[in-house]
């Protein structure tokens, strides 16, 4: 006799498979609340992105020069250098870049609000990680243990200013010039 695995509630649900939802979750989210304009851009981008894209405008292209130098002369619309061929290649290229643009604006703030999203975890972990080291070094201390003494573990248990950090990468990092 076989015995399936009994499906887990949402509580029972290990950390990775909680954190790993709350993430899909807020990455849903906020493709949902792209603009009609930000979804259409991406699409695009996502499209001109893919190989076949390349291989589509060669062969536009080669038809295009093709047709108006060999071609025969009543089929010739757009005689060399290719004006035409020009302001379709220079719009389509604005437009291209437009919507990269703004694919990338949107990309740039998801980007921002997962970035300010680690920064809280890290601060918080930074925080728990002290309060650990100061209840060892409280436990060590109590029975009496060597390494409760150690400077390390003194200065590792002192809490973390994020704005001496930033002054000291300030004021060591070199400068672009």
């Amino acid at each position: 006799m076989r015995i399936l695995p009994r499906k887990r509630n949402r509580d029972e649900r290990s950390t990775t498979e909680r954190n790993v939802h709350a993430i899909s979750s807020m990455e849903r989210d906020a493709l949902a609340q792209r603009s009609p304009g930000a979804r259409f851009a991406d699409r695009i981008v996502v499209k001109a992105g893919q190989s076949w894209f390349v291989g589509f405008h060669v062969f536009c292209f080669a038809v295009w020069i093709g047709v108006n130098r060999v071609g025969p002369t009543r089929m010739r619309f757009d005689p060399f250098p290719f004006p035409m061929l020009s302001l379709v290649v220079g719009l389509e290229a604005l437009f291209l870049v437009l919507f990269i643009l703004i694919s990338q604006n949107r990309s740039n703030v998801q980007a921002e609000t997962r970035n300010h999203l680690d920064l809280q975890i890290n601060l918080l972990a930074e925080h728990e990680n002290t309060k650990m080291l100061q209840m060892l070094k409280a436990l060590c201390e109590h029975h009496g243990l060597g390494i409760s003494q150690d400077p390390e573990i003194a200065e590792l248990a002192k809490r973390t200013e994020p704005q001496d950090v930033l002054q000291q990468l300030q004021n060591n990092l070199p400068r672009i010039p």
